[in-house]
C-alpha cells in the first residue's frame, strides 16, 4: 500500500494528488485525511501551497494531506459542493466529516490536524502515559474516571468529540493515574503547557462539576491561557476577544527558554496585582508582530532594543502604548497599569498631520480632527473612507467633489473624506472595503449610518434630501438638480 501511496504524490512532494478517477478509492483507505480543493490560477491557493506542502511533510506518518485540482476534476469538486478556492475538507474513511476552518500556516495546520487524528480523547493506561501526554507545547485536558461504564466519562467523550478542533483531550479509567496531581475522585484536570509553568499561578486547574459541553467549554476557555500566555498569529483572534496588554520582545521558547521567561516572570510579578480587573495579559515575539506594531502603534524595529515594548488594545479598538522604558524591577509597568485603570493614559491614535488649509468642497479629515469635523454636533456629515490605491475611490473622486461643490453653500452639511489606510478609523465604523461611506446626522453622532445608495451626484442628493436634518441648500448654478 505504501508504494501505491507514494505514486500519488508529485515528485518531491508529500501531498497526495487525487482526482475523479481515484478519489473515492484513495480517500477510503485513510482514517483521517485533509483535502484541499484548488485551482492553479487562484492566488490564495498559490500562497497556501508552500505552507500546505510543509505541513504534509511534518505530518508524514501521522496523517496524509491531499489536493484535488478542480480545473481538471470537476466531477469530484461539484460532488462536494466546492464553490470557491481553496476549499479544505476533512474526510474520515472516505466520508466527508466537515469543513476545515483552522489556520492556513504550516504549524497551524499541523497543530489542528494532529487533534483530528485518531480518537478525540486519548486513553491513558498508566502514570507514564499521563506524563508523556501532558509534556506538550499545548495545554492538555484530562478526565479521570472510575471505570469504562462511568456516566461522566461518556459525557467527557461527547465534549472531546465536540471540541477536538480546539483542544487536546485524554482520559483514564483509573483515578489512581492522577494521584500525584491530587486526584482522589472523578474529575477533569487542565494542564497548562510545561514551558509556560510559573510560580505565579497554578500549572494544573481542577474541574469538579457535573460535565456538560457548555460548562466544560467555559471552564477550558477561562483557564487554558492562564495569567500571561504566549500570543501568536494562530491564537491572536481568541486572545484579542478581550482587552489585552501585550509585552513584545524576543520570545522564543524553542531556542531561548530562559531568556524568554526572564522577562515574562517580571511581567507576571506585576500583573498579578491587577488580575480580575477586566484586562488580560500576554507576551509575544516582537519580530512576528513587527509589521503590526509599526502599522498600529507607529513603533519601528529600532525602538526599545531588547527591552519589552508594552501596548494595550481594547475590544473597542482603543490603543495605548507604554512610553516609559520597561524597567527590570517592573515599576514602570506598574505605573503604566495604574494610569490605565485610573483613565489617565492618552489613547494612541494613528493620524496623518492636520492639513494646513482645508477649505476645498470636500473636507479632509484625519484621525486627530475626526471629532472636530465629523462629530460636530451642529452638522450632518457625509464621510467617505478611502484608500489611495483604490480604483473605485478614484472613480468616485470627481463625483464626490461635484457633490461638495453643490452643497458648499449649505452651512448645515459637510462632505468629507478620510484616508483609512493612514488614519485610525473609529471603532463604531465598520470599514472592510473601499470606498465605505457613512452619513452621520447632527445630534446622533453615536449612530453613524452606512450609505448603501448609488454613486452618482443625483443619488447622493436624493439620499441627503431624505436624510438630512435640515432642508438642503443647493448651489443655484446646479444643472437639472
Amino acid at each position: 500500500l505504501l508504494r501505491i501511496l507514494t505514486a500519488w504524490c508529485a515528485e518531491g512532494s508529500d501531498v497526495l494528488e487525487l482526482g475523479d478517477s481515484d478519489f473515492d478509492r484513495s480517500a477510503a483507505v485513510h482514517e483521517t485525511l485533509l483535502v484541499e480543493f484548488f485551482a492553479p490560477w487562484c492566488g490564495h491557493c498559490q500562497r497556501l501551497a508552500p505552507e500546505y506542502e510543509a505541513a504534509a511533510t511534518k505530518l508524514k506518518g501521522t496523517l496524509p494531506l491531499a489536493k484535488v485540482d478542480c480545473t481538471v476534476n470537476s466531477e469530484t469538486c461539484e460532488r462536494f459542493g466546492v464553490s470557491g478556492y481553496p476549499t479544505l475538507k476533512i474526510f474520515r474513511n472516505g466520508e466527508e466529516a466537515g469543513a476545515y476552518d483552522g489556520p492556513r500556516t504550516a504549524d497551524g495546520i499541523v497543530s489542528y490536524m494532529k487533534k483530528q487524528a485518531g480518537p478525540s480523547s486519548v486513553a491513558l493506561l498508566s502514570e507514564a502515559d499521563l506524563d508523556s501526554f501532558i509534556d506538550n507545547y499545548e495545554a492538555s485536558v484530562v478526565g479521570f474516571y472510575s471505570g469504562e461504564d462511568s456516566t461522566q466519562l461518556a459525557e467527557f467523550l461527547k465534549v472531546s468529540s465536540a471540541l477536538r478542533d480546539s483542544y487536546r483531550f485524554a482520559h483514564s479509567t483509573d483515578v489512581g493515574t492522577g494521584l500525584k496531581y491530587g486526584v482522589d475522585g472523578e474529575c477533569v484536570l487542565l494542564f497548562r503547557p510545561p514551558h509556560l509553568n510559573s510560580k505565579f499561578e497554578d500549572n494544573v486547574v481542577k474541574y469538579t462539576e457535573s460535565i456538560s459541553i457548555s460548562s466544560l467549554r467555559t471552564f477550558i476557555r477561562d483557564n487554558v491561557f492562564g495569567l500571561c500566555p504566549h500570543l501568536t498569529t494562530e491564537n491572536r483572534d481568541v486572545l484579542r476577544g478581550s482587552d489585552l496588554l501585550t509585552a513584545y520582545y524576543n520570545v522564543d521558547y524553542l531556542r531561548n527558554l530562559k531568556g524568554t521567561n526572564y522577562w515574562r516572570n517580571r511581567i507576571m510579578k506585576v500583573v498579578t496585582q491587577f488580575q480580575d480587573q477586566g484586562l488580560s495579559f500576554a507576551v509575544a515575539d516582537r519580530q512576528e508582530f513587527q509589521d503590526e506594531l509599526e502599522e498600529e502603534f507607529g513603533l519601528g524595529s529600532s525602538e526599545g532594543g531588547d527591552i519589552p515594548l508594552v501596548t494595550i488594545r481594547t475590544r473597542e479598538g482603543h490603543k495605548y502604548s507604554m512610553q516609559e522604558e520597561f524597567t527590570r524591577d517592573g515599576k514602570s509597568l506598574e505605573r503604566f497599569l495604574e494610569d490605565y485603570f485610573a483613565k489617565r493614559l492618552k489613547r494612541y491614535v494613528k493620524s496623518e498631520p492636520v492639513p494646513e488649509s482645508n477649505d476645498g468642497p470636500v473636507k479632509v479629515v484625519v484621525a486627530d480632527t475626526f471629532d472636530e469635523i465629523v462629530n460636530d454636533p451642529e452638522k450632518d456629515v457625509l464621510v467617505e473612507f478611502y484608500a489611495p490605491w483604490c480604483g473605485h475611490c478614484k472613480n468616485l473622486e470627481p463625483i464626490y467633489k461635484e457633490l461638495g461643490e453643490k452643497l458648499s453653500g449649505d452651512p448645515n452639511i459637510v462632505i468629507a473624506k478620510m484616508d483609512a489606510t493612514a488614519n485610525d478609523v473609529p471603532p463604531n465604523y465598520d470599514v472592510q472595503g473601499f470606498p465605505t461611506i457613512y452619513f452621520v446626522p447632527s445630534g446622533q453622532k453615536d449612530q453613524p449610518r452606512r450609505y448603501e445608495g448609488g454613486r452618482e451626484v443625483s443619488d447622493f442628493i436624493t439620499y441627503l434630501k431624505k436624510e438630512a436634518t435640515n432642508p438642503l441648500i443647493l448651489d443655484e448654478s446646479r444643472d437639472e438638480l
